[in-house]
């Protein structure tokens, strides 16, 4: 009999990176043909709200937010899963873990976790000790985690399917090229940036960096456009974050930056990533940073700031060598809320930046091209599509095994006398 999974975490079929890795795990898990997953699908609202039935073993129902204690006892007595699955903020299950000891009654909890940065959040650790499964998706997070819970802790990093995101042909990357970005740029050093345009992920210090890269190399290209396009992949209008175009002509470069602005299908992302020298990632909290793994597998290098799980893609962990520029963090300050008392935000200089752009930009095309199939092999050894899937078939069976072999021994409250 095939075991039951009943996973929360953003809508499988969105284009979000949460719901993204989500359908990647479960069309991975069920190739094994062991799995049957049944998912609440979650988004803030959506345009249909009918269950969607992919095939008997893959059945999504969309919800707003990412549920309630009642749906969830709900589901659990009409499914009887083997396990719930939970994937996102911890912010967003405080609910669930309320209700942990009903839940765990019949069935064991697992969470693929990330944490942005230190120090170890220690809020977090009723949450945890609830859970029975933490595999956490990037190291800086296992790091933390597993020093508290080793017994139940372990690093599964994101991974990308080897036929979504993928190398093109020379000829396809100079048609989509031209057809992408016009004649005039063909032979452009193009730097791309796909993000949403939020505070954290710094677009305007991007632009600003851009800027004083094109200043500093206008000495070299007297009288002529320097050739160099910074492509966007984002909404410039954005409500969570600046207007982009006001930025883009306050510092003067609009002949230097192309908007990517609609929403498009991972073929169109794969070949934005080809015609592309290099990807970059500035944000000052990253839990993983999925643009720069999709760059890494398109055989591009990387310029991304040593924060969260960009570090562990940056920097070779085995040796210690950069799959394309690693910025060091120059000012790390503490923020937080109510909800989230303190945590790191790092940030990479402005001038750092712009010298690890102009570093790229110098670099030859064949010293680029080497960096970049560096960054593959990195990819293929250590962010590996079926070694994730592997790695999470392995750990839910033996969390089921465990749980059905009476290994976990909870509270419970009996009347006395």
């Amino acid at each position: 009999m095939k075991k039951k999974i009943l996973m929360l975490s953003d809508h499988a079929l969105s284009t979000s990176g949460v719901g993204c890795q989500s359908r990647f795990l479960i069309e991975g898990l069920l190739e094994k043909g062991e799995w049957t997953i049944r998912q609440f699908g979650a988004a803030m609202k959506h345009d249909d709200y009918e269950t969607v039935f992919i095939n008997e073993d893959y059945i999504i129902k969309p919800i707003d937010g990412f549920g309630d204690r009642s749906l969830l006892i709900s589901a659990i007595i009409a499914e009887k899963p083997d396990v719930v699955l939970i994937f996102t903020d911890p912010r967003f299950f405080t609910w669930l873990w309320e209700i942990a000891d009903e839940v765990r009654k019949v069935c064991p909890i697992a969470y693929w976790h990330v944490w942005d940065n230190y120090p170890y959040p220690d809020f977090n650790t009723p949450y945890y000790e609830d859970t029975d499964l933490i595999n956490c998706h990037s190291y800086l997070t296992y790091e933390m985690v597993s020093k508290k819970f080793p017994e139940k802790t372990n690093f599964i990093p994101h991974s990308i399917p080897n036929n979504i995101f993928y190398q093109m042909e020379k000829d396809e990357i100079a048609y989509c090229k031209e057809s992408s970005l016009g004649k005039d740029r063909l032979d452009d050093f193009v730097l791309f940036w796909i993000n949403r345009n939020a505070k954290r992920k710094r677009p305007a210090d991007l632009l600003y960096s851009w800027s004083k890269f094109i200043e500093k190399q206008k000495k070299n290209y007297p009288n002529k456009r320097v050739p160099a396009t910074l492509l966007m992949h984002t909404d410039p209008n954005d409500n969570e974050g600046p207007n982009l175009f006001n930025v883009v002509e306050k510092f003067g470069i609009t002949d230097s930056v192309v908007f990517s602005t609609q929403r498009i299908e991972f073929d169109k992302i794969n070949a934005l990533h080809n015609i592309s020298d290099a990807c970059i990632n500035i944000s000052f909290a990253e839990g993983f940073g999925l643009s720069t793994l999709e760059s890494m597998q398109c055989g591009n290098p990387i310029i991304a700031v040593k924060t969260g799980g960009l570090t562990r893609q940056v920097v070779d962990h085995r040796d210690g060598t950069e799959n394309g520029i690693a910025l060091d963090v120059d000012n790390q300050v503490v923020v937080g809320s109510q909800t989230v008392p303190y945590i790191f935000e790092d940030y990479a200089s402005n001038e750092k930046i712009t010298e690890a752009i102009n570093s790229m930009f110098e670099m030859s095309s064949e010293d680029r091209k080497a960096l970049g199939q560096k960054a593959l092999n990195y990819v293929k050894s250590e962010f590996n599509y079926q070694d994730t899937v592997d790695a999470w078939h392995s750990s839910l069976n033996k969390l089921i095994d465990d749980y059905r072999g009476g290994k976990f021994k909870y509270w419970t409250l009996e009347k006395l006398g």
